[in-house]
């Protein structure tokens, strides 16, 4: 620990850890050449990507599907559209079951919906957040028609174990890998390993663009083929071919404009130099952080590479010395704490994704639909997805702060945080019991 960890607490009047300047390392990190790129389409076009011929978007397609090595690429509007097309193009509709996992973003669990197929939830894996395969087996049924793994915070979902009951039961896997840019598992990158896999390049992820846009992967050439129909209106667009403005299949305007991909492709090459210097910030990060008893760092699975979209610390009061304090109010006393020290924790879902409304409630498009077309599974409870709920009540989160390549300074002051914090757990404690 450092010297600062023996000051007063900055809750109670004491210095922050971090200084102001730190707290937020900016993210995307915009140079001249993504400027150029951007003014570049603007002055030269196309502006729009249904074009005969090449366009900031098709670079685009071509580059990520080169780099994670799949034969298609599909680029949409953001990656909730990417995960709609997707399932549009697998056949996913009325009266299909997709298995999502517990805790997720909600876009992973209303993809399905949109499709009028009901998101049938699993609970996770305590450590990786990602969809648990034997919670996932128990939940397989006639109308099961896909898993949707999503490899949270940048960590892949296991895929092998997946990928064999997908295998024994005819199953679609579609990958949601918004947060997981360049994970690899096995040897595979993820978005590549099962039927599909689903990117967002949202300005927060660790491949930005200057605001939405989503990337598609396949291997199939036929779910390649749907998917570019169903981004828009169900036409085929071809290059040398003009287009005739027939729909012949139910499709939308999901198109991504030439100006965010001339962007994302400016990231992109970067993106390597990028993840490894964030890969040794947060590996330093985190073996700080791991010696503070009660607080459990995240870790990679075995064959598994991490992303580092996110990082989530589970908080346990038992090993912290804490008996008989709650986990709950562990986790509100520490985040009160290390806000003051100017650590921006935060808390990431704050409901498993069966306990929202939208899927307590089943309005849907009205009537019930889609859940009126399947044998209706009954709503969700407090308590049925007991790792989902542990997860949600015990941590707390570091978003994008160390995302920035530079950002290895702010991360030794956010450990100068929490070590400052840890120290003073007498205080912690009362605080927790108070609550």
């Amino acid at each position: 620990m450092t010297a600062a960890t023996s000051e007063t607490l900055a809750a109670f009047g004491g210095r922050p850890s971090v200084p102001k300047q730190l707290r937020n390392p900016p993210w995307p990190v915009i140079t001249e050449e993504d400027r150029a790129a951007v003014l570049d389409v603007l002055g030269t076009g196309p502006l729009v990507s249904n074009v005969d011929g090449r366009s900031a978007v098709s670079d685009l397609e071509d580059a990520w599907a080169e780099r994670c090595g799949a034969r298609w690429c599909v680029a949409t509007s953001n990656g909730t559209t990417a995960l709609t097309a997707a399932l549009a193009a697998m056949d996913i509709g009325p009266g299909d079951e997709v298995i999502v996992p517990a805790l997720s973003f909600i876009a992973s669990a209303l993809a399905p919906v949109h499709q009028m197929a009901v998101p049938v939830f699993a609970d996770v894996d305590p450590a990786t957040f990602t969809l648990d395969p034997d919670a996932v087996r128990s939940l397989i049924g006639p109308r099961t028609a896909a898993i949707l793994p999503v490899h949270l915070h940048g960590h892949p979902a296991d895929m092998d174990a997946l990928g064999e009951l997908a295998d024994q039961h005819r199953l679609a896997v579609l990958e949601d890998a918004a947060q997981a840019h360049g994970a690899v598992h096995y040897g595979r990158k993820v978005g590549t390993i099962g039927t599909a896999g689903a990117f967002s390049l949202q300005v927060t992820k660790n491949l930005p663009t200057c605001g939405e846009g989503g990337l598609l992967l396949t291997q199939d050439a036929d779910v390649a083929r749907k998917a570019r129909m169903a981004r828009e209106f169900g036409e085929v667009i071809e290059p040398g071919a003009e287009r005739d403005y027939v729909s012949y299949l139910l499709g939308w305007n999901h198109k991504m404009n030439p100006v965010q991909a001339a962007f994302a492709l400016s990231q992109l090459r970067r993106f390597d130099a990028y993840e490894a210097a964030r890969r040794r910030n947060v590996t330093r990060l985190l073996e700080r952080l791991a010696a503070l008893p009660g607080l459990i760092v995240p870790t990679v699975a075995q064959g598994s590479t991490h992303a580092w979209h996110i990082l989530r610390f589970r908080l346990d009061p038992v090993r912290a010395g804490l008996d008989g304090v709650a986990p709950a109010a562990f986790r509100r006393s520490v985040h009160r704490l290390l806000r003051a020290e100017g650590v921006p924790v935060s808390r990431y879902q704050v409901l498993p994704l069966p306990l929202q409304p939208v899927f307590v409630d089943r309005t849907g498009f009205g009537r019930g639909h889609p859940w009126t077309a399947a044998p209706r599974r009954p709503v969700a409870r407090a308590g049925d997805f007991p790792v989902t709920e542990a997860v949600i009540e015990d941590s707390l989160t570091l978003q994008k702060r160390h995302l920035n390549p530079d950002a290895g300074d702010a991360l030794e002051r956010f450990a100068d945080g929490f070590e400052k914090v840890w120290q003073h757990m007498d205080t912690v404690a009362r605080m927790a019991r108070a609550r």
